[in-house]
């Protein structure tokens, strides 16, 4: 499975390009989470950290549909989770975190940009509430930051290169609340169809790859991806 952002907005997690997502209704919350910005001026750095403060990915809950991920797997069947999200709600779920792949980082830890050091992301709001306005990092004072991708950032090559392979092996492989455009997270459902694999699309919107799909799921992901995921356990 893909999973991108359309998953979690039931657990309270707005999307980013959707009708209502966050980019659309606040352009400028983009340059708090791109990488030259966010490194260049301190007062993105700071926006940046009084805006994780209020981050509903830490009050928020698996829905159902991180549920019904997560039973499948628990039923037996080879399950691999490639996410988009940086809000960890698959593993909160029951994914062990061993069979979930984070292409774009976790939002619950933080990372040094100079020695690399990486610790919990509540241990740095901690200290922002107690009032530091930009935590520096413990080790070497250099510039921390959330460990997710950032705009300008490259993905990981070594989860790139398993997420890939993981593509390649699927009998079956759903991609789920993703508007498959952001590349090259999209291209992996290609690679699928491209090795055999049957090809699910759960997403309001239509994706680039609606005509490659064996099947495209328009409901709401809540209720539809239980309703199938439930299905293939059975069968």
């Amino acid at each position: 499975m893909l999973s991108g952002a359309g998953i979690s907005t039931d657990s309270g997690i707005p999307d980013y390009r959707g009708p209502n997502g966050l980019w659309r209704r606040n352009p400028e919350a983009e340059k708090l989470v791109t990488y030259d910005a966010y490194m260049a001026d301190p007062e993105i750095r700071r926006r940046s950290w009084r805006m994780r403060l209020e981050s509903p990915a830490f009050r928020a809950r698996p829905n159902a549909a991180h549920e019904a991920v997560a039973r499948l797997e628990r039923s037996g069947t080879p399950v691999r989770v490639i996410t988009q999200n940086v809000d960890g709600l698959h593993q909160l779920a029951g994914m062990p975190a061993r069979k979930v792949l984070e292409l774009h980082g976790t939002v619950r830890a933080v990372t040094c940009t100079r020695c690399h050091a990486r610790s919990a992301m509540e241990e740095a709001l901690e200290r922002v509430v107690a009032g530091e306005p930009e935590p520096a990092c413990l080790v070497c004072g250099g510039i921390l930051k959330s460990a997710t991708v950032m705009f300008g950032e490259r993905l990981d090559p070594q989860v790139l290169g398993t997420a890939l392979g993981v593509a390649k092996a699927a009998e079956i492989f759903l991609a789920v609340g993703t508007t498959l455009q952001v590349q090259p997270a999209a291209s992996l459902a290609g690679v699928a169809a491209d090795h055999g694999a049957r090809l699910i699309i759960v997403n309001a919107e239509p994706t680039p790859y609606d005509d490659r799909a064996d099947q495209v799921v328009r409901e709401p992901i809540g209720s539809a991806l239980p309703r199938l995921l439930d299905g293939l356990a059975a069968s």
